[in-house]
């Protein structure tokens, strides 16, 4: 059966949920002042020891079902693949929402806020087929770029931004210094241009 992306509402997020998003992190995009920060910063991947799994649901605002009760979700977008009655992947994409902080106050800016596709179904062309949709989504509302957040523990995901043309544009090493479940994390924080 065909791959099918629908665009869904704030209600079906229980079944957007049902997609994992965990995966195992064995390496990290390490950062390297280069004297001392005023020649840059190089990324290094290096091993991660020991391996473990990460799951974004677990963490504060991953939760899918929350985000209605936590933003207002309004002016979002929220994509669902399915093969069948079963959803393999999902997306979802902030936009003019004040609260969503990522957006720094940008009506021509779209966030993808998310995506995620099924372990099993994972390098089989979903991710990529979520990924431009919420591009195109971001289009239709006039945004010349999609911003993409990531940490540096997730490399797959990093590489994907990449291989889709998304550029890097920040790296912020303390953006979860408070936070210490997640503290020795790195925010990279990709752009994809739109115009």
């Amino acid at each position: 059966m065909a791959t099918e992306i629908l665009e869904i509402g704030p209600a079906a997020l229980d079944r957007y949920a049902t997609v994992p998003i965990a995966f195992a992190v064995q390496t990290a995009l390490q950062p390297h002042l280069i004297d001392g920060g005023l020649g840059g910063i190089a990324l290094h991947e290096e091993p991660v020891v020991p391996p473990y799994l990460k799951d974004y649901d677990a963490y504060g605002e991953g939760r899918p079902q929350d985000w209605p009760h936590e933003f207002d979700v309004s002016n979002w977008g929220f994509l669902l693949a399915t093969d069948g009655d079963r959803a393999v992947g999902a997306a979802a994409i902030a936009y003019d929402s004040p609260a969503v902080t990522m957006l720094v106050q940008r009506h021509d800016l779209g966030v993808l806020w998310d995506i995620r596709v099924s372990p099993d179904r994972r390098g089989q062309g979903i991710g990529r087929a979520l990924f431009w949709r919420a591009a195109a989504w971001c289009r239709e509302r006039g945004c010349t770029q999609m911003k993409i957040e990531t940490q540096n523990v997730n490399v797959p995901a990093c590489r994907f931004y990449h291989s889709q043309g998304a550029r890097l544009g920040e790296i912020n090493r303390y953006a979860y210094a408070g936070h210490p479940a997640v503290g020795h994390e790195v925010m990279l924080v990709w752009y994809l241009d739109l115009t």
